[in-house]
């Protein structure tokens, strides 16, 4: 069961009287606390290579994350790992502060426990929320359930998105198991939910991942997602269209053609690329691809897609007939474009 204490009140640290031998231990922290680097190369991964275009972009995606992962690890204060995440390129800084959050949760698990995330989160990564929430679902992955961290604090219409960053580290870094062999978490403890609809967030991580394992190749990606039973489909396209908006690595061509493979899931690689433009533009970090995937996949512009979200977003945060409001919201994105036609 997740944890329902509260971040401890520990204050933010200060610099001032920071010896070298704290600097030193920070550095220390650094390095046996973040994974190595080549954890995030196609080679070690065994992912699809379909260019070597795409293999540097997805490679540099990785060694972000886990910069950003190192930058929180090391870093005196959570104000001084914003100072350096900000120095990020727009394309990639997202990923940077996915890993800042993540490196934070796991700061926060270790006694005595801090906050963190907490403070992180009231600072420049609330900026960030989609990505940020991700991250620290990275970190369910890597701890002990009894350190997970809480989520009273959090919002409790984005917190599903830890599911979701949990099913992208599953299947990134298990591929065999959740990928190839579809494997599917039969126990997961989470508030005021049935493992069912648990199962369907970390679903749409996983098809997020599955962008990556399919080195951005839409053909390989509907193949891995057609493996899967028929019931997943839905969530696993919606994924993929996040991570397709979000992350790129692919022409207008190659869009269409993962769009036209959808079919009937169309509608959710709509909602998919509508998040990714939220929280592209939530963040200030509008970049070309982007633009190229939502035209593709929502017929609209960034800030039409983005809109849409805001929009829709259910204002009453608890279940609406048992269903999630986190679920009702994604139907309504996913309706948006039925609608009008667009799916």
């Amino acid at each position: 069961m997740l944890l329902r204490r509260s971040f401890t009140e520990n204050p933010e640290p200060t610099n001032r009287g920071a010896s070298p031998l704290s600097s030193h231990w920070r550095t220390l922290r650094r390095r046996i606390l973040t994974p190595n680097s080549a954890q995030s190369t196609m080679s070690v991964r065994g992912f699809e290579v379909k260019n070597e275009t795409s293999k540097e972009l997805l490679e540099t995606i990785g060694s972000t994350f886990l910069d950003g992962y190192g930058t929180a690890v090391e870093a005196k204060s959570t104000t001084d790992a914003e100072d350096r995440l900000q120095t990020v390129p727009e394309r990639f800084r997202g990923f940077a502060y996915e890993g800042a959050a993540m490196g934070f949760a796991v700061l926060d698990a270790l006694p005595p426990r801090g906050r963190r995330v907490t403070r992180f989160l009231a600072g420049r990564g609330t900026e960030h929320l989609y990505m940020a929430y991700i991250g620290v679902g990275w970190a369910l992955a890597r701890l002990p359930r009894l350190r997970w961290p809480s989520i009273e604090p959090l919002d409790p219409l984005l917190r599903w998105l830890l599911l979701d960053g949990y099913g992208f580290h599953q299947a990134y870094f298990h591929t065999r198991e959740y990928v190839h062999e579809q494997y599917r978490d039969n126990r997961f403890a989470w508030p005021d939910a049935p493992l069912s609809y648990a199962q369907r967030v970390i679903d749409q991580g996983i098809g997020r991942a599955l962008w990556f394992v399919a080195g951005t190749d839409p053909e390989v990606a509907g193949q891995l997602i057609d493996a899967y039973p028929g019931s997943r489909h839905a969530d696993l396209y919606s994924g993929a269209g996040l991570a397709a908006t979000y992350a790129g690595g692919v022409s207008t061509e190659e869009l269409r053609l993962f769009f036209e493979r959808a079919g009937k899931h169309q509608p959710d690689v709509a909602q998919g690329s509508a998040f990714a433009a939220e929280a592209r533009l939530r963040a200030g970090l509008r970049v070309p691809h982007t633009g190229l995937a939502t035209e593709v996949f929502c017929g609209r512009t960034p800030e039409e897609a983005a809109e849409v979200c805001r929009r829709t977003r259910p204002t009453d945060t608890g279940t609406h007939d048992g269903v999630p409001a986190f679920e009702v919201w994604r139907r309504r994105i996913a309706d948006e474009f039925i609608l009008t036609g667009r799916s």
